[in-house]
């Protein structure tokens, strides 16, 4: 898909952008990773969608801007550039906050418009949920969107067609297929490191695969979000180890909502509010430890690192269109 016709690169103002990483950069074994955020608010969250719907949000204050400015204050503490997967609805209603996160040096990529899991929807809301995504983003930043992230990790085997619609768009990679097993997501048998879906049409996309760590036959969920904010901090430095010895790079997670202990409380399941609210007034803290495990990156410099290395495995959806 060509840039809106709103955008404009040729007079929007480039800030610096570090050179990607080579090879001798980047050697295997390294601790170098994919750094990702998911731009949304509190209460766009699948955790809260059963009783929140789009048509409400105006209705809800929004703290996204205020959230955002605590990550790139954080992250910049560290000197650490990450990718931003922005929502739609976001970018839209509040178009300062992508520019201001592209003033930082940072990736932009689409997360959707309106937070929808992607197994809830036909192909023709997808495409037209996705172009209303990318377009305000572009629309904000004034560059093309490459990099796509599902809400909720929701390309599973039901919804791989997803994967087509991507490439048609002209996404150059995903970062939607979480390879654990979940009681909302992921596809448990799909590779753990960079790959290439080679798809029906001749087209193709690279996936870029939340971290997990493999023990006892089973991948182990260890990318952050959720997993860094409940789970112990032991745990996620063994998960990160453990990768770091495979010789691969993977990719981490959070959301800025994370970082904002005073939000407003929702009300929801148990379940959801224990997923949602466990650990908030850590999350900070926990962050700063994970920044000094390991190097991160944003994902299209692991990326082009990994190109540049080789050529990664491919597979195509039908071999995952049921359980190994």
């Amino acid at each position: 898909m060509q840039p809106s016709t709103n955008v404009q690169p040729e007079t929007a103002e480039e800030p610096q952008v570090a050179p990607a990483l080579t090879p001798e950069a980047t050697p295997r074994g390294s601790s170098v990773h994919g750094l990702s955020v998911d731009v949304e608010d509190y209460y766009h969250v699948e955790a809260f969608a059963d009783r929140i719907t789009p048509d409400q949000w105006p209705g809800f204050a929004s703290r996204v801007g205020e959230s955002v400015r605590r990550v790139l204050d954080l992250l910049a503490g560290f000197d650490v550039r990450a990718t931003f997967f922005i929502l739609g609805y976001v970018a839209e209603r509040e178009p300062e906050v992508v520019r201001r996160i592209q003033d930082a040096r940072h990736e932009v990529a689409c997360h959707s418009f309106n937070h929808r899991c992607i197994f809830r929807m036909t192909p023709e809301e997808f495409r037209a949920d996705t172009q209303r995504g990318r377009k305000a983003i572009e629309d904000a930043g004034g560059r093309r969107v490459e990099g796509y992230r599902a809400p909720t990790f929701s390309i599973v085997r039901p919804s791989l067609w997803a994967l087509e619609v991507l490439a048609e768009e002209g996404f150059f990679y995903d970062s939607s297929v979480f390879p654990v097993h979940h009681d909302v997501y992921g596809i448990p048998e799909a590779p753990r490191f960079l790959y290439n879906w080679e798809l029906g049409t001749g087209r193709s996309i690279y996936e870029l695969p939340p971290m997990t760590a493999r023990l006892w036959g089973r991948n182990w969920p260890v990318a952050g979000g959720g997993y860094l904010r409940i789970l112990p901090m032991w745990y996620t430095r063994w998960g990160v180890e453990r990768v770091r010895r495979e010789g691969n790079s993977s990719v981490m997670y959070f959301h800025p909502w994370e970082l904002d202990p005073e939000q407003p409380r929702l009300a929801g399941s148990w379940k959801s509010r224990l997923r949602h609210y466990r650990n908030l007034g850590e999350m900070e803290g926990r962050l700063r430890q994970l920044l000094r495990c390991a190097r991160f990156v944003p994902l299209q410099d692991v990326l082009r690192a990994q190109l540049s290395i080789g050529a990664p495995p491919a597979i195509t959806p039908d071999s995952l269109q049921s359980p190994a």
